[in-house]
């Protein structure tokens, strides 16, 4: 008989196979497939059924791997052409308001003595999950509308500003006014990098990538993981948190796969970290999240929804900075969408826990409250914008409230 405990990598594999199969099952509403995975890796997890421990090869697929995964997909959505502007403006000055939230809640907390790290807890309470949102807003045709590029500089900006605090303030390995200098040097090698892949391209090297693409070699695919792999590296050498470095190469590689000719190269990137490395960071994300503490601590279950409503507060209330930009039906449906988190929040609670910034039960309860969020707020948030949209066909989406 096979031993599941044995076998934890063929475990996880399988439950990357299930759960977009139980998304697909009608049940009025759609789930997104990361919820499941992660509710399917807590129930196998040790907390539960005990089918598996993270450990050895598998913590190293869902650890690094799958963290360098998650945050180099992240900047490939990363689409700064389509929102720049009034869009990107409005999004960078949002963000600066939920920090100074973020931080006045987090502040709070702190002095009531329920967290110890009030600052990693304000930058996660400003994070918005964008991947979550592409979809919903895709479906809804919403990409090419006003609205939908509000959302999606808000959403962009809630998950760079994030990854740059973190890598700054939580990962310092060098004085302060060094790691500042190794910032800005890695912001020079990625923009070097951007300026090549765009404006030097050589035809024999065109002509060699579009060649192996459809071969057994996919040579530009491994250039793609090569340049991930430096980065990732090259951050975590200068003393930056790692993750930094991939979201910057998925930055470069988004910009240089942009546009028809990109099409069939990013769609073999998606296959290869959507496909198979982004599943295993949020399966072991799951195996590693304590169920039972999480329901034993009154204090826990209680900050679940405090956190929830933070999260609206801390990214929603940013949208009176809208009111010239968005009629007062769609504020709402724009506050939910943008106060959506779930795949930051995990990535930040684990880096969180693993440098002691962050205690196991404010990690749990703010992923919890994260859960809770991909499953309300965006469902919400789209039944208030149709409604809005039936009620005022003709109005504009940049329609003054």
């Amino acid at each position: 008989m096979l031993d599941l405990n044995n076998h934890p990598v063929l475990l996880v594999m399988a439950i990357g196979v299930i759960a977009p199969l139980l998304v697909e099952i009608p049940i009025g509403f759609r789930l997104p497939t990361v919820v499941l995975e992660m509710v399917v890796g807590i129930v196998v997890g040790p907390h539960v059924l005990g089918f598996v421990r993270a450990e050895g090869l598998l913590e190293w697929l869902g650890g690094s791997l799958g963290l360098a995964a998650l945050f180099f997909m992240a900047g490939m959505e990363l689409d700064l052409e389509r929102v720049r502007g009034r869009p990107l403006s409005l999004a960078a000055g949002g963000w600066l308001l939920s920090l100074a939230l973020g931080l006045a809640a987090a502040g709070l907390l702190y002095v009531l003595g329920f967290v110890q790290y009030p600052m990693i807890l304000a930058v996660t309470l400003t994070t918005t999950a964008v991947g979550t949102l592409l979809p919903i807003l895709r479906d809804g045709r919403e990409l090419e509308t006003e609205f939908g590029r509000l959302v999606l500089a808000a959403g962009a900006v809630g998950e760079f500003g994030p990854i740059v605090m973190v890598s700054l303030l939580f990962t310092r390995k060098y004085g302060a006014w060094l790691q500042v200098g190794f910032m800005l040097a890695l912001i020079a090698i990625t923009v070097l990098a951007a300026f090549a892949a765009l404006r030097v391209r050589s035809p024999r090297i065109v002509e060699l990538l579009t060649r192996t693409m459809h071969s057994s070699t996919q040579l530009p695919v491994r250039v793609s993981v090569l340049f991930v792999a430096f980065l990732f590296v090259l951050s975590e050498t200068l003393g930056l948190d790692a993750v930094l470095g991939a979201f910057a190469a998925g930055m470069v590689v988004g910009l240089a796969t942009r546009g028809e000719d990109g099409k069939t190269m990013r769609q073999k990137i998606d296959a290869v970290f959507f496909g198979f490395q982004v599943p295993f960071f949020f399966v072991l994300s799951g195996i590693n999240f304590d169920l039972g503490g999480l329901l034993q601590s009154a204090r826990t279950m209680l900050l679940i929804p405090v956190f929830l409503t933070l999260f609206l507060v801390v990214r929603g209330a940013p949208v009176l900075l809208y009111r010239n930009d968005l009629a007062k039906g769609e504020r709402l449906s724009f506050a939910l969408y943008v106060s959506t988190a779930l795949p930051m929040v995990v990535a930040i609670t684990h880096i969180g826990v693993q440098t002691g910034r962050m205690q196991s039960d404010i990690a749990g309860a703010l992923v919890g409250a994260a859960i809770l969020s991909v499953l309300l707020f965006p469902a919400i948030g789209a039944a208030l914008r149709s409604k809005s949209v039936s009620l005022a066909p003709s109005a504009n989406t940049g329609q003054r409230g």
